[in-house]
């Protein structure tokens, strides 16, 4: 059976909204639009030079029953958590944190002269793995494979597998690619995506292409700008006059209930109830 290539199903414009004690965001997963893509819950792509858009951070809170990505791309951010790690990430750091049964955080991007760039992504666990014991990754850029594939797109690879090369993060649930791809001017890439498994491109530097013949034709994807795949066995984007940068991820979905309040994600309102009342307790933090 000839492999089929995935089109776009949805493009989301990102909205500006103002999170932690008022750090200004571009939210494409997680809005009016797009509420959830199963099994990701939220997209936050943050890039500012200016200190007064960041320099507020995320001062210590509460997470559970989710899984939080934060990859940098330019500066540093400053964190801490309430299983003792602490510490920075910097341009092309990652931290995959496991919420799984509670958390304290605090992310703080730093002021310095090139500002803070990168994106935030929410995981959402399965029933069974909600009230896991939170676990924390600290990815350096060193440990991220980078390779360049015959068509000449360039590729960090964080989670999943491009090739014969795996991805820094492995052991997640929702069995995610997580791909970090600049394809140069007039070059195509092309990248099988397990059937049935949701994925997304989030362009965020210059024009992209996708279609099912990839370069010859399709719909044009500005930065910055998350386009929903359709199904199929893979995904084809191509580069027109410049390059183009962006992430694709792809991953299992779900299919299980889903009750949010902020930073909580479980399966039941009264899950939600009780977080609410382990923070009260002090017996949020097991």
């Amino acid at each position: 059976m000839k492999a089929v290539a995935r089109r776009i199903e949805t493009m989301v414009e990102p909205q500006e909204v103002l999170e932690g004690a008022g750090v200004r965001l571009m939210r494409s997963i997680g809005t009016r639009e797009l509420d959830h893509l199963d099994p990701f819950l939220l997209l936050d792509h943050f890039a500012s030079r200016n200190p007064d858009d960041f320099q507020a951070g995320f001062p210590l809170h509460p997470h559970r029953g989710i899984e939080t990505v934060t990859y940098v791309l330019t500066g540093e951010v400053r964190h801490r958590d309430t299983l003792g790690n602490s510490g920075s990430i910097g341009a092309g750091d990652l931290q995959w944190m496991t919420a799984g049964g509670g958390i304290m955080h605090e992310e703080m991007p730093q002021s310095r002269p090139e500002g803070i760039a990168g994106f935030q992504l929410w995981v959402n666990l399965p029933a069974k793995l909600k009230m896991t014991a939170p676990r924390y990754r600290d990815v350096r850029s060193a440990s991220i494979p980078v390779i360049t594939t015959d068509e000449g797109a360039r590729v960090r690879v964080i989670a999943g597998r491009v090739g014969d090369t795996a991805g820094a993060v492995s052991g997640i649930a929702a069995d995610p690619v997580y791909l970090d791809v600049t394809v140069p001017a007039h070059a195509t890439f092309t990248q099988p995506i397990t059937r049935g498994h949701a994925a997304f491109v989030y362009v965020f530097e210059g024009k992209a292409r996708i279609a099912a013949d990839g370069a010859k034709d399709g719909t044009v994807i500005p930065h910055p700008r998350l386009v929903v795949l359709g199904e199929g066995d893979l995904v084809k984007v191509a580069a027109d006059a410049g390059p183009a940068r962006f992430l694709l991820v792809s991953g299992k979905p779900l299919r299980e209930p889903i009750a949010r309040y902020g930073p909580f994600v479980m399966n039941t309102r009264e899950e939600i109830e009780q977080a609410l009342e382990d923070l009260r307790q002090g017996t949020f933090v097991k």
